[in-house]
């Protein structure tokens, strides 16, 4: 199965981070919007730019430089502290968010992320899933973030360097040619300053000049870096994203219909769906739910939510799903025309350090078996290899989207 990789990259992440925390402080003006950096003590010549706006970036000021150079290209400019402390609780926002879409998260950096969605997709775009990363970010973190696609994390990397802000870009194996190899030999991911002017020495320009150079030539003159550099050149990666397990706070999956819908059998049938890879989730963390909250929302925009607590932690999908149920019939009394359907769980604990409930009986015990085998076949088969009866329609009426 070819792999599915996001690359996510905050765009202009510590300024970014500053400008977000100013405005909910009441800052009026939004320093993304004038002339400003992020940098060093701006008294001493030694301070450098950590982080620059785009208008900052049109007076020529370049990341690594010292704040007197910068000043003397925009003497307007603005100069903000950093503060490494909000940073990190921004970059874990992102992460919790991204969580919900994806247990194979790999933190490449404070404001960078692989995301492994192999085998997260459920039948769903890729592409689809990135725009919608995109605008949760945008309107519930307050600032933006290019996203690379690809079937390798190098080619994922390379496409979120494309144009930016507040972009995705895809950079598949067949668009090499056209979207990377007429690219200066000097944005290849990897390569270092000291290499591209021997490269250039040799003629080779373009990372399609690269691609293009006989391996064995620059292996000789580079060495192990040479056979690497190719490799890349030619989009060749088979690194695999590395990730540690962190256990989520909650877990949520939502879905965009293609039309809207009124009859409460069909948005019944959408939340089973949506419940299954929801319960589905909790299992494979280890991980029950107290909290289990619906949401809806109509075709003229508007959203609605109902939250309920279970009468004991639990994985099971039926479970879970009665709940879910119940609430979907309470919000819906008076009948309304549905565009998105969503299921959320939270309040969650880890499924070893609960004592056995009394509430555990026989029927129980058979639907966590039936889970379990299940999630067996699933895994060994894919996703929907083996499914409930009451799906069996689902895929013709909706393409899911994790939310």
């Amino acid at each position: 199965m070819e792999r599915q990789i996001l690359h996510i990259d905050v765009n202009n992440a510590f300024l970014s981070w500053t400008a977000v925390e100013m405005l909910k402080e009441g800052q009026k003006i939004d320093i993304r919007t004038i002339p400003s950096v992020i940098g060093g003590d701006e008294t001493r010549r030694a301070g450098i730019v950590l982080a620059k706006s785009m208008k900052a970036k049109q007076f020529g000021i370049v990341t690594g430089e010292t704040i007197y150079q910068a000043k003397r290209k925009c003497p307007q400019l603005q100069v903000f502290q950093g503060k490494y402390k909000k940073y990190k609780e921004y970059s874990d926002k992102l992460y919790n968010l991204l969580l919900e879409y994806t247990d194979k998260i790999e933190r490449y950096s404070i404001d960078e992320c692989f995301l492994d969605m192999t085998d997260y997709l459920m039948n769903q775009k890729l592409i689809d899933k990135a725009y919608e990363i995109k605008r949760r970010v945008k309107e519930q973190l307050g600032f933006t973030v290019n996203i690379g696609i690809s079937s390798n994390k190098l080619l994922a990397k390379m496409a979120s360097d494309f144009k930016k802000p507040d972009m995705v870009h895809t950079l598949y194996p067949s668009e090499i040619p056209t979207k990377m190899w007429n690219l200066p030999v000097s944005e290849l991911f990897m390569l270092g300053r000291k290499t591209v002017p021997k490269l250039q020495a040799m003629r080779i320009k373009t990372i399609g000049d690269l691609a293009k150079t006989e391996q064995i030539k620059l292996i000789k003159k580079f060495g192990k870096h040479g056979n690497l550099i190719w490799q890349y050149a030619n989009g060749i990666d088979n690194s695999e994203v590395s990730y540690k397990q962190e256990k989520p706070k909650g877990i949520g999956n939502s879905t965009t219909l293609p039309m809207d819908i009124s009859e409460i059998e069909k948005i019944e049938e959408v939340l089973l769906a949506l419940t299954e890879h929801v319960a589905y989730r909790l299992r494979k963390n280890g991980m029950l739910a107290n909290v289990v909250t619906v949401q809806l929302r109509t075709s003229d925009f508007k959203d609605f939510t109902h939250q309920g607590r279970l009468k004991v932690a639990t994985c099971s999908t039926k479970i879970i799903y009665e709940k879910a149920k119940s609430l979907l019939e309470e919000m819906l009394k008076e009948k309304k025309r549905i565009r998105l359907v969503g299921v959320r769980v939270d309040n969650l604990v880890e499924k070893d350090e609960m004592q056995i409930s009394l509430f555990n009986t026989e029927k129980t015990e058979k639907l966590e078996k039936l889970d379990n085998i299940l999630d067996s076949l699933n895994k060994k088969y894919g996703y929907n290899s083996v499914t409930r009866a009451g799906k069996m329609k689902i895929h013709k009426i909706v393409k899911l989207k994790e939310e």
